[in-house]
């Protein structure tokens, strides 16, 4: 298995504009995800596939390839261009069958770290096995397609369930923290905020962005609070020190400690 880090803010930049690369790459995102699919017109994608060919090496960010979908008349020179990008990360679109994903990684003829954008009903039915898929490092939820599929409201309590499960499906894995759906509200950064915050509560390890004025939003979601960051920090001295059993009136024990150790990571990570 490739090693693979969730990326916390990865931003999603049109293929079709090389000229916005740079400015990705030095926007204060984790990692830039290049993308061969939506954003990218249909007259447009082999102009976009060149265009990542001869520019990605220069990024220094994390770079992630969004591809077409299998069955698209782009799917295979979309993985011969990714061959050819040592390195880059690939994110499969509209992933269903675990077939289709080890035929893609078979193809690549490199080790590749992939991750499975689910967006359907039937992605989420799969997703043990596509877990379980050699060359799968972690799962991306594409929320918006995924309430399409399903005809149901882009609403978070709606949506609840399926966030709870690729969460916890991909922990039992053993795979990398998910990585959350885009907030299609540009207009708001507390809106953005708010969302990061539902994601990193129910434990997804980073939330996908579509433009860069979300990406500190994003990253305060994740952020911890300093309340949180006291309060960790006083469950580790009480438990270094062996001095208490509780800490403002909360018992301390194994799973407290920890927690409190994987907040401070986090605001060390973010």
């Amino acid at each position: 298995m490739v090693s693979f880090v969730t990326p916390v803010v990865p931003l999603f930049v049109p293929g079709s504009r090389p000229e916005r690369f740079a400015k990705a790459d030095s926007s204060g995102a984790d990692a830039v995800i290049l993308d061969l699919e939506d954003a990218v017109a249909p007259g447009d994608k082999d102009r976009a596939r060149e265009a990542i060919v001869a520019h990605a090496a220069a990024l220094k960010s994390a770079v992630v390839v969004r591809i077409n979908a299998v069955g698209t008349p782009w799917h295979e020179a979309d993985i011969d261009a990714v061959r050819r990008l040592d390195g880059a990360s690939v994110m499969l679109p509209k992933a269903e069958r675990p077939e289709d994903i080890a035929d893609m990684t078979r193809h690549m003829a490199r080790s590749v770290s992939v991750i499975a954008l689910v967006e359907s009903a039937v992605g989420l039915a799969n997703l043990p096995d596509i877990l379980a898929t050699p060359g799968v490092v972690a799962v991306a939820f594409g929320s918006v397609d995924f309430s399409l599929d399903l005809g149901c409201a882009h609403d978070r309590l709606i949506l609840l369930a399926a966030r709870n499960e690729i969460v916890w499906r991909s922990r039992a894995a053993g795979r990398a923290a998910p990585i959350d759906g885009v907030t299609t509200d540009l207009s708001s950064p507390e809106i953005t905020e708010d969302d990061a915050r539902h994601a990193m509560k129910m434990g997804f390890g980073g939330k996908m962005a579509v433009h860069p004025r979300q990406i500190e939003p994003i990253r305060n979601g994740f952020r911890p609070r300093e309340n949180e960051i006291t309060w960790a920090r006083d469950i580790i001295g009480a438990a270094s020190s062996g001095e208490a059993s509780q800490v403002n009136g909360e018992m301390v024990d194994r799973p407290v400690i920890e927690r409190a150790r994987q907040v401070l990571r986090r605001a060390a990570l973010v």
